[in-house]
């Protein structure tokens, strides 16, 4: 039976039909659908059959179908990215989302049903020739990515319910039965693990299984994140043991085989609060016009073997997660912070991408090979900076000035060729030992940082090039072009602002619009709609290509300390056999872009809560300071603003402009007063202060200091969309970074 059906089913795989119908097709008697029944049942069990609403069935291969990882903004609104990147996103209605929660995978019934050359018109709604990408629902959960969550305990007449924190988990979670273990208050922060839940239209069960204690105590917001986003600091046992069974020293029979390098000149730069040093640089001249580059990567896979120990379990983490007050790192320190740590006066072993550069900043040749290495110095970004704005003291911060001009030179080689300037000023929060912001750094994207960063992209696409030459499998970093149709509105802003625009689906016409947004009266909140255009850079098993960057191919190979993908890279690139530990390559390359999607959260959360928790306290002591913020939008509902010494945004309600009473004018560029006739405009500055925090709906309102507030041009601010990689500082929010 479950034979004659699955080939029934699959000769008309776009033709849902009911058990009734399908009885009468395979011309059954109708005392036999009882057994047909419990035939689809078992086959939606195994997941061959997917039941889709109304009584009817499609096996799970039909291209009405659709199988991925949900993505569910604040708004309740979800989109399921397409497997490999080579199709649009679905676009998923809050009301058809079902039970899926954020980052579950799902099956998802497209809203119309395929006919043939449904593939074709998803691929040409890709290249912008093809309407607006399919819509559809929600009609399995394959894979709950999280099931435990954090929320605030409520308790009313006897009645236990959570309250998750994650907004995106819009519904309480009741809690039947008080254990007789949990004793807490209304109001603590807890962790509740969900049952089984099917149905929108019933409210979500769970169960308490950690109290972690008052919200406002003392280590328990990050206590919080850890545990909704499932990071563990703690390694086990057998991972810390092999980890220091290599010893704290490079060992004699290590060096086999490797080129030295330890005469040379090698240098860091690294953040000043930086441990974990994984890339190092050397440059000498190389006769005239020309320079030899040596990029240096800590040789993680040396340790880290296939199967092991240490492999399981930084696969299993993916990458090093930075939250405000810690790290959570990928490896045990005892090779991320020592023995692959690429520590000054120490030998240390590494993968070196060597190559020939033209005076310009044309790629020559480029060699890869093992090596061993000594840093002669590290030098901080502050003190990178600092020796370049002054005449060098040695040979090293010679080398420095010399590499600062070819990275300068590669950048504008960059530029020309496509590659989006995308770079912008970075906040880090600085706690006192209670956990409390004690102040906060704002740090611009200055030459130190370029001088890194050109060098790690240059040795990335090189790692890229060479992979796809000899067609091993392997990982690649790949960034889509935008979606056409939200392109197209935002070019049409862009146009009612005057400001000339071509095609932006062409890199070139992108990086002119970005020089002139950069003299722009409005170019600050405009770049910012551009970034938030751009599609999230994501892991694929094949070169995708990367719009932000204008490369052919890309991958990550500068951070193996802190990234399983440029592990699985260097092995790609060293090993015999490219797929020795890598499994299947399109689900390692999902799983670790999901990986780094929980990763970006988790840091983005452990911000927004010490930054909550800092304008509450102006509020409660009644000593409010004042920002500068620029306007980035404007809606019905007030003025989006961004504040950039603060490195978040928010809103200033219309209700707060008490001068006058205020309504956005058509267009959206700006808010006119009725009576006054007073204006706020896209771009302007306003002086502000705290007014609200409402933490469960993740909102801070902003009142201005003065009456109407207007005051002079606000600072352009916007996510920073990097390209090598290389770890900088937590980002203002969380970029889709290259």
């Amino acid at each position: 039976m479950e034979t004659l059906l699955l080939d029934h089913l699959t000769r008309e795989p776009s033709l849902a039909a009911t058990c009734e119908e399908l009885r009468r097709s395979l011309s059954l008697p109708a005392k036999r659908l009882s057994e047909l029944k419990r035939c689809l049942r078992r086959l939606e069990g195994r997941g061959e059959v997917a039941a889709i609403g109304s009584g009817r069935y499609l096996p799970t291969s039909s291209p009405a179908l659709v199988a991925g990882r949900i993505q569910i903004t604040r708004g309740g609104r979800g989109f399921l990215p397409i497997e490999g990147g080579r199709h649009p996103e679905i676009a998923i209605p809050a009301s058809a989302t079902g039970t899926a929660l954020h980052e579950d995978r799902v099956l998802v019934l497209l809203d119309e049903v395929p006919r043939k050359g449904l593939r074709d018109r998803l691929s040409s709604a890709l290249r912008g020739g093809g309407g607006p990408a399919p819509g559809g629902r929600v009609v399995r959960i394959l894979e709950r990515r999280r099931s435990r969550f954090v929320g605030t305990l409520r308790i009313s007449s006897g009645r236990l319910s959570v309250r998750p924190d994650d907004p995106r988990f819009s519904r309480e979670i009741a809690v039947p039965d008080r254990p007789g273990s949990v004793a807490a208050e209304s109001g603590a922060k807890v962790v509740v693990e969900l049952a089984a839940w099917d149905s929108r239209h019933v409210p979500p069960k769970g169960r308490i299984v950690e109290v972690l204690g008052a919200p406002h105590a003392q280590g328990v917001d990050m206590l919080g994140v850890l545990r909704h986003y499932g990071l563990e600091s703690d390694f086990p046992a057998e991972v810390l043991r092999e980890a220091r069974s290599f010893g704290r020293r490079v060992r004699e029979k290590d060096r086999a085989g490797r080129r030295d390098c330890r005469e040379h000149r090698v240098v860091t730069i690294d953040p000043d609060d930086a441990r974990d040093f994984d890339d190092a640089i050397c440059l000498e001249p190389a006769g005239r016009k020309r320079w030899r580059l040596w990029v240096h990567i800590a040789d993680v896979s040396h340790y880290v073997r296939p199967g092991s120990a240490l492999d399981r379990e930084a696969r299993k983490r993916g990458n090093s997660s930075y939250l405000v007050d810690r790290v959570v790192p990928m490896l045990p320190e005892a090779l991320s912070n020592e023995l692959c740590s690429l520590k000054p006066g120490v030998e240390r072993l590494s993968k070196c991408a060597e190559f020939l550069l033209s005076h310009d900043g044309k790629v020559l040749s480029v060699d890869f090979y093992p090596a061993v290495i000594r840093s002669r110095r590290r030098f901080t970004y502050a003190e990178a900076m600092a020796t370049l704005q002054r005449e060098p003291r040695d040979g090293e911060e010679e080398m420095l000035h010399l590499a600062h001009g070819l990275a300068q030179r590669l950048r504008r080689r960059r530029f020309d060729a496509g590659s989006l300037d995308l770079d912008f000023p970075e906040t880090k929060i600085r706690l006192d030992r209670a956990g409390r912001i004690s102040r906060i750094d704002r740090h611009e994207n200055d030459a130190s940082h370029q001088l890194v960063e050109e060098f790690m992209l240059l040795a990335n696409e090189a790692a890229a090039a060479r992979l796809a030459k000899s067609k091993r499998p392997a990982l690649y970093r790949s960034h889509q072009a935008p979606d056409p149709k939200r392109l197209a509105s935002y070019r049409e802003e862009v146009l009612s602002h005057a400001v000339p625009c071509g095609n932006l689906l062409r890199p070139g016409e992108a990086m002119k619009l970005l020089r002139r947004l950069g003299e722009h009266a409005v170019g600050g909140a405009l770049k910012l709609g551009f970034v938030r255009s751009l599609k999230r850079a994501s892991y694929t098993a094949e070169p995708l290509g990367h719009f932000g960057l204008a490369k052919r191919n890309y991958t990550h190979f500068t951070s193996p300390i802190r990234r399983y993908a440029d592990l699985l890279v260097h092995r790609s690139l060293f090993e015999t056999d490219g797929k020795k530990g890598g499994g299947c390559l399109r689900e390692t390359a999902e799983s670790l872009s999901a990986r780094e999607r929980n990763s970006a959260d988790a840091e983005r959360d452990s911000k927004e809560l010490k930054l909550h928790a800092h304008l509450r306290e102006q509020i409660r002591a009644g000593r409010r300071q004042r920002y500068s913020a620029e306007i980035v939008g404007i809606n019905g509902a007030g003025l989006a603003v961004d504040l950039a010494d603060l490195g978040m945004g928010g809103m200033v309600p219309y209700a707060l402009l008490h001068d006058d009473r205020y309504e956005p004018a058509p267009g959206g560029r700006e808010a006119l007063g009725r009576s006054s006739g007073r204006r706020h405009r896209l771009g302007d500055g306003i002086e502000v202060e705290i007014a609200s925090v409402d933490a469960e709906r993740r909102r801070v309102d902003f009142r201005p200091v003065r009456p109407g507030g207007a005051g002079k041009k606000g600072r352009a601010a916007s996510d920073r969309v990097g390209g090598s990689g290389k770890r900088r500082r937590p980002r203002r929010r969380s970029a889709r970074s290259a």
